[in-house]
């Protein structure tokens, strides 16, 4: 049989004590404590009516209204308008992605530090404006261009352009500074300059982790831009605050099945480019 008794410590081999449960040292229960406070303190001090909420008549209204949204409108002239509003939503969030990917890489360089040597001067200052450009949502933006754009679906453009510039730049900035250093560091021993030490060595071995950022924005910003609408920045937006703002249920049924068409088609075109590109 096998002795199951602890052997003797090894030459200078000394047995430690498990930490204590709340030391010092235990940084893990100490955080998920504190974490556990905040969650009770905000249900203290939040006036969450529940009762309220699961409420009979409350149920019974819910009910109401989602039994209207089962019967959605097939009015051939609603329908068109339905579709262009449909590819006025899909346009804005593809073209703004695009500028937003374009401006995030430029702004990536100089947020980013590609080597050991490099000094990276303008660093602080450009990732101090992603931060304002991402800090900022959506809809703020798009109600301040619209003061500047009007109505329509250019200030909802460049409302997802602005606030995704902030998202990828810092995105991009993280992914070349994250790139080996062996390629970069070899041709700059040839003393070729730093631009071309990008093009040749670091872009290509960062460009499948800016396309998979890129397509994950754009599946965000399709959402994004049927909300931009709200505030009158065009597509399915707009047309959903204009119906459910007269109640009328059947066309407001049929847009939100509009939306979930369109965000389930861009996540399925996302999911096949991803495929495509890790073969």
């Amino acid at each position: 049989m096998n002795d199951l008794r602890p052997s003797a410590p090894a030459g200078n081999e000394v047995y430690r004590m498990p930490p204590a449960l709340f030391g010092a040292r235990c940084k893990v229960c100490w955080l998920v404590s504190g974490v556990a406070a905040l969650v009770a303190l905000s249900f203290w001090s939040l006036d969450l009516q529940w009762a309220q909420f699961f409420s009979v008549g409350a149920l019974r209204k819910m009910g109401r209204f989602a039994g209207e949204l089962m019967h959605p409108t097939g009015e051939v002239v609603f329908l068109r308008k339905l579709l262009g509003a449909t590819l006025e939503t899909l346009a804005m969030s593809a073209l703004g992605t695009l500028i937003a990917a374009i401006l995030g890489l430029l702004l990536a360089l100089p947020a980013s530090q590609t080597h050991a040597q490099d000094r990276a001067p303008y660093k602080g200052l450009t990732r101090l404006l992603l931060n304002a450009l991402r800090s900022i949502p959506e809809l703020v933006w798009a109600a301040l261009l619209l003061i500047a754009a009007g109505l329509g679906p250019m200030a909802g453009t460049l409302a997802l352009a602005l606030h995704t510039t902030g998202v990828l730049g810092r995105l991009f900035a993280e992914a070349i500074e994250n790139v080996p250093e062996g390629p970069g560091f070899a041709l700059r021993l040839r003393g070729i300059g730093e631009g071309r030490v990008f093009c040749y060595a670091t872009f290509f071995q960062v460009l499948p982790q800016l396309l998979s950022y890129t397509l994950y924005r754009w599946e965000n910003n399709i959402r994004a831009a049927a909300i931009l609408g709200v505030v009158g920045a065009g597509g399915l937006g707009q047309m959903l605050a204009f119906y459910m703002g007269l109640f009328q249920m059947d066309e407001t049924s049929s847009i939100l099945l509009a939306m979930i068409a369109l965000v389930t088609l861009v996540d399925a075109l996302s999911y096949l480019s991803r495929r495509v590109m890790a073969r």
